[in-house]
């Protein structure tokens, strides 16, 4: 129920050029998103060196999917769940967590807003015994966990159809999907290109600190995660949230019920075949579906701004290459 999901290759016009990516359709995992990759990947490493025992309280800072992933996985697997989640998130993520027998905590801009839910949850663990942590942002099996999984399955997918993957984008939220596959790709093809991408209106990257406010739910979260190690990738991209809610919207009127999350790693993908060339081979995630963001900006009217790159392409088709039995092996050996 988690991981070998399908690779989409997605066929469109950008400026009246004719192009393809490729992207990881992550809405096929159990809970509907990537973050599933993560929990249970850190589930299984913290019951393998004894971090987390059978009864913990699994508390963690998110702001929405790996919480809903966590809960999940968590009460299946017996434990309490305490989540810890900016009160400006999509009602969607409150009631799904909630909805799955956990416990939600919301966190004003006063209290601290992301980087206040994360001091919580450690305050928290340290005022009662049986708590475990995941911290996402820290730990370094998030990454691992798209090392061993998701960039394997692009390489297999890919291999397939005769194709050898160029580059690689992502937007980064705890920075585990972009490191992990980075590493993935890199250890495979080293001129390979993986470039971080971050919301123009919010560039955390760049400045290293929390700046302006932007849409796009999951990624630029207050803050630089330890994990993101800036000098393993290529140069940051930047995309603004409104681009990136009209490619989302884009696609779903192609029949690809996507995240606005999804339309940014589009549109950087889309960004770094202007540098690569119309047929090289670019590769992303669509990391979740809209279905958590009906009430937000994504099902509501939006203004092309100067510079957008979405009201330039039109998606003309897509495909779906499955994860059997290309890569099959390789998912069970990870």
């Amino acid at each position: 129920m988690v991981g070998r999901t399908p690779l989409l290759e997605v066929r469109y016009r950008s400026k009246g050029r004719a192009r393809r990516i490729f992207a990881k359709y992550e809405q096929k995992n159990m809970t509907g998103s990537i973050k599933d990759r993560m929990a249970l990947w850190v589930l299984r490493r913290a019951y393998e060196t004894g971090q987390l025992r059978p009864g913990d309280l699994i508390a963690e800072a998110t702001s929405g999917n790996t919480g809903i992933s966590f809960a999940a996985m968590g009460r299946a697997l017996g434990h309490p769940v305490r989540i810890y989640m900016p009160d400006w998130m999509s009602r969607e993520r409150v009631s799904l967590i909630l909805s799955l027998g956990a416990e939600v905590v919301p966190v004003s801009r006063e209290q601290g807003g992301f980087l206040g839910s994360i001091a919580m949850a450690d305050a928290f663990a340290k005022a009662r015994p049986g708590v475990f942590l995941p911290h996402q942002f820290d730990n370094p099996a998030n990454a691992e966990a798209h090392e061993k999984t998701t960039g394997p399955e692009i390489l297999a997918q890919l291999g397939s159809e005769g194709l050898s993957c160029g580059g690689f984008i992502a937007g980064v939220g705890t920075g585990g999907t972009v490191m992990g596959v980075a590493r993935c790709l890199k250890s495979v093809n080293p001129r390979a290109r993986v470039h971080p991408l971050e919301p123009a209106n919010s560039p955390t990257l760049r400045t290293g600190r929390k700046e302006g406010h932007h849409r796009i739910q999951g990624i630029s979260d207050e803050f630089i995660p330890s994990i993101v190690r800036l000098e393993e990738l290529d140069e940051i991209v930047d995309i603004w949230d409104g681009d990136a809610i009209l490619m989302a919207q884009a696609l779903g009127r192609a029949g690809l019920a996507v995240g606005i999350s999804s339309g940014a790693n589009f549109l950087g993908a889309d960004l770094m075949l202007d540098e690569l060339g119309d047929d090289a081979v670019v590769a992303t995630v669509f990391s979740d579906s809209n279905k958590k963001y009906l009430s937000t900006d994504l099902c509501r009217a939006e203004p092309a701004g100067p510079g957008f790159r979405s009201p330039a392409i039109t998606v003309e088709s897509w495909r779906a290459i499955g994860c059997e039995p290309c890569c099959g092996s390789a998912c069970r050996k990870a």
